[in-house]
């Protein structure tokens, strides 16, 4: 894979946060990478490090170490000047919480014209009023807030997000505070915006009903990538095959650990579970023909 197909490239990534009685390390030597145009997730348990990593790809928090490249840009070497730049040109935010998103004293097309206003753009109301149509809310553009329901609010939050021309549009839990139609819809507008667009997006979840909607799902635990989900056919094949019905998430996905750079790979803990193998637990590795095998020490002992 060439580097000119890299939207994100993330190498050995680590984040630490410090306090005058605490280190957390949040981040501990993450590998990632994403293609240009690609529309996947990012699922973990709240701790997992998956909401850090989102505030680094945009720009809103920094690395404490590796390397970190978005757009073909060197995030670890952006004085803040760039950074700001970077912000206002290559990312787009959609919160789960739509105070972070909206004005509520603002219309709907208000909120969405606001990022031109700053950036001095030309033609400011009919680019928001195209992006109000893009995600279906052009006959309420004139509502307040207050007047929106909150699946209605997140649509807005959706187009205010695509009013700079992002090409990266990360989501954090964008379906996390509205019900399960609702939800339905807002995935759909970005699947239409990554098909129509090319947009790459990024949607950080601890929702795995995501994977339905997209073609790659990437877990994080412990602050370093421990399996990713790769679809088994085309999201279409997959449609007019349900029907009215749903697939379970191992019907549609294959999961798939990650062997990182340095040999490190994260077995997944339903395993672990499943044989009783607890934590910092000395395993023996064994080569048997084409197949890596791990073994609990007296469960091979007594085989032999």
């Amino acid at each position: 894979m060439s580097k000119s197909s890299l939207m994100v490239e993330c190498e050995n990534l680590v984040k630490i946060y410090k306090t005058a009685e605490i280190e957390v390390v949040a981040l501990q030597g993450l590998d990632l990478t994403i293609e240009r145009g690609e529309l996947m997730a990012i699922i973990g348990n709240s701790g997992s490090g998956k909401s850090t990593l989102l505030n680094m790809l945009g720009g809103l928090d920094r690395p404490s170490a590796g390397k970190l490249f978005v757009d073909g840009k060197d995030l670890l070497k952006f004085d803040d000047k760039a950074l700001i730049k970077y912000k206002r040109e290559t990312v787009g935010f959609v919160w789960q919480n739509n105070a972070r998103n909206l004005i509520p004293y603002l219309t709907a097309l208000e909120n969405v014209e606001l990022p031109m206003v700053f950036t001095g753009k030309s033609q400011k109301r009919k680019k928001a009023k195209e992006l109000l149509e893009m995600v279906g809310l052009s006959h309420r553009r004139n509502n307040k807030l207050s007047q929106l329901s909150g699946g209605e609010q997140q649509r807005v939050a959706i187009a205010l997000s695509l009013a700079n021309n992002p090409v990266l549009l990360l989501a954090d839990e964008p379906t996390g505070s509205v019900d399960t139609k609702t939800a339905e819809k807002i995935l759909d507008i970005f699947r239409e915006l990554n098909r129509e667009l090319g947009l790459t997006i990024i949607i950080v979840t601890h929702d795995r009903q995501l994977s339905r909607k997209v073609d790659r799902v990437v877990a994080i635990r412990d602050g370093r990538t421990s399996s990713e989900f790769i679809r088994k056919r085309s999201y279409i094949e997959e449609m007019e095959k349900m029907g009215n019905g749903f697939f379970k998430e191992d019907e549609t996905h294959e999961e798939l650990a990650v062997l990182d750079k340095v040999g490190r790979i994260q077995i997944p803990k339903d395993y672990l579970d499943a044989l009783d193998i607890k934590g910092n637990q000395k395993l023996r590795v064994e080569l048997e023909g084409d197949r890596i095998v791990l073994f609990a020490p007296e469960e091979r002992k007594g085989k032999s």
